[in-house]
């Protein structure tokens, strides 16, 4: 059997150190093909070398572990298996609820040989199985839609009341403040520190994240489709499936397209 590949995203060096001298003993055959400190570094690793397995830290600096899944969900070639995913966290309630949404797996720090052990049973048998595999793309989609977007993270205060709703955005344009209804909104997309305001008239830029947006919003009527897009549904005109099963929607009164990732495309299963 070809031997499998794993990626470690730490960014705590020590922690990262002692999971993979851990590795190193418990299964000496898995070779190591990266390390890496941050989320987005993840991401361009996993893509570039298609790993077998990712252990990702829940909690790191660029992206978080959820976010690295989520981007590997939307751009992971359709002809290559998807890779089984550990998460690493320091939140037990957290990481069960991960697990319980078909995460293959998780470990607690400090990690733990004993509880490490039992994870790469977990993963060996996981990857002999030729007919669960193929599968894992389908079961990360399922966990993300439960974890992601606007999840609690770990640590933070859930309690909190409710922001009040958007309704009018005021964007700066030159030396004027162009005052935009939340309602004449087709979509917004996020562009590295900022958030593209398209409607039919104009597109403007504002200085926030989806993150920071997303909670203003009406979900009934604004849904993220893609880990940068979010529609207004009331502007859609038609969406489109292609051969190959990638959904893509065109809006009424605009020549924009836009795609719907795997994460999200069960919104537009028929009722």
């Amino acid at each position: 059997m070809t031997a499998k590949r794993a990626l470690i995203a730490e960014d705590e060096p020590i922690l990262a150190l002692t999971l993979q001298k851990m590795l190193e003993k418990l299964w000496p055959e898995l070779q190591l093909c990266a390390v890496v400190e941050n989320g987005v570094h993840a991401v361009q690793e996993a893509l570039d070398k298609q790993p077998d397995i990712l252990f990702l830290d829940i909690k790191m600096p660029g992206k978080t572990g959820l976010e690295v899944a989520q981007e590997l969900a939307e751009e992971w070639p359709d002809d290559k298996a998807f890779p089984l995913i550990v998460y690493v966290t320091a939140y037990d309630e957290y990481a069960i609820e991960a697990f319980e949404h078909s995460a293959s797996d998780y470990v607690l720090k400090p990690v733990s040989e004993e509880r490490l052990s039992k994870t790469v049973q977990r993963l060996q048998a996981r990857l002999a199985d030729g007919v669960q595999r193929p599968n894992e793309l389908d079961r990360v989609l399922e966990q993300l839609r439960h974890l992601v977007p606007g999840q609690a993270l770990p640590g933070s205060t859930s309690h909190q009341a409710a922001p009040e709703r958007l309704r009018i955005i005021r964007a700066a344009v030159g030396n004027q403040i162009r005052m935009i209804n939340v309602d004449d909104v087709l979509y917004f997309e996020a562009t590295d520190k900022y958030i593209n305001v398209v409607t039919r008239e104009h597109s403007s830029l504002i200085r926030s994240s989806l993150r920071e947006l997303l909670p203003q919003l009406d979900s009934s009527i604004f849904w993220q489709i893609h880990r940068s897009t979010v529609v207004n549904t009331l502007h859609i005109q038609i969406a489109n499936k292609d051969d190959t099963g990638k959904i893509s929607l065109k809006l009424k009164g605009s020549e924009d397209k836009l795609q719907v990732s795997r994460v999200y495309a069960h919104l537009f299963r028929q009722m």
